[in-house]
């Protein structure tokens, strides 16, 4: 990992507890020793956005685990931007593959980057990839760089290609997770080197398609079964930056993943 990347480690709580054991992990995040070279941000469900907010330690940031494409309106059940800031939460998850069912593809998550990041100070890309269901091979060769940009970038209708200045105008407001799917609470996690190798994929079309400056520095993390055993040899490699945890967050040993670099 290049010095100018801050290593980033976010809890992503998913729709789980209630406020006695998030209060109960609360405390332990509270007393635990966060690296002045790390930052670590959790993502309670919306209902405990501003619960987390009061109770945690601001050495740890809170983020909401989505967000709506408008900042007002007749919008039942959805959270704007705004809401979230309201909250006291820094940044949002985007574009994971749990919320692909209700997000309805591409375009609206390409929209709320563009919003979140006009109203939140910073904003987390969660990318996805099936990799064709595949387990034991990254299988991104043709498809990845393609299809996981297309979650943060506008895609033109006709040709596809990727037109990247158009959403994201400050990329220093960015985090990418390459989390693929099968990956995703199934205990299975793609080894350090299956990780490098995407992540060092999506850094060159980084370079290629934005510019070179963009690429060293923005964070690319990885998510997909993170655990306290998985977490440190997965943070030796280079174009790791961090991770995004799913389960493993509500449990004590996400104190060992936040030290992963240590």
């Amino acid at each position: 990992m290049a010095p100018s990347r801050k290593f980033f480690v976010g809890g992503n709580w998913k729709m789980n507890g209630r406020k006695n054991n998030l209060g109960e992990l609360i405390n332990t995040l509270n007393a635990a020793k966060v690296p002045a070279d790390t930052e670590v941000v959790c993502a309670p469900p919306t209902a405990y956005i501003d619960f987390a907010r009061q109770k945690l330690d601001h050495k740890i940031a809170v983020a909401a685990q989505n967000c709506y494409k408008v900042a007002n309106g007749a919008f039942t059940g959805e959270i704007s931007p705004g809401m979230i800031k309201d909250c006291g939460a820094t940044w949002v998850v985007l574009g994971h593959s749990e919320r692909r069912h209700a997000d309805a593809g591409n375009g609206r998550v390409r929209t709320l980057v563009s919003l979140s990041l006009l109203l939140l100070p910073q904003g987390i890309d969660a990318t996805w990839s099936s990799f064709n269901g595949r387990q034991g091979s990254v299988g991104h060769r043709h498809s990845f760089p393609r299809e996981t940009a297309g979650y943060l970038l506008p895609v033109h209708p006709s040709t596809c290609d990727l037109c990247p200045t158009d959403n994201v105008k400050d990329w220093g407001k960015v985090v990418l997770a390459y989390e693929p799917v099968w990956a995703i609470g199934t205990g299975k996690t793609a080894t350090p080197q299956q990780a490098q190798e995407v992540h060092e994929k999506l850094r060159g079309w980084l370079k290629s398609n934005i510019s070179d400056a963009v690429a060293q520095s923005t964070r690319i993390i990885y998510g997909g079964s993170v655990t306290g055993a998985t977490c440190k040899e997965l943070a030796s490699q280079p174009d790791v930056d961090g991770f995004l945890v799913g389960g493993a967050s509500l449990k004590p040993e996400f104190v060992d993943i936040i030290n992963a670099k240590q």
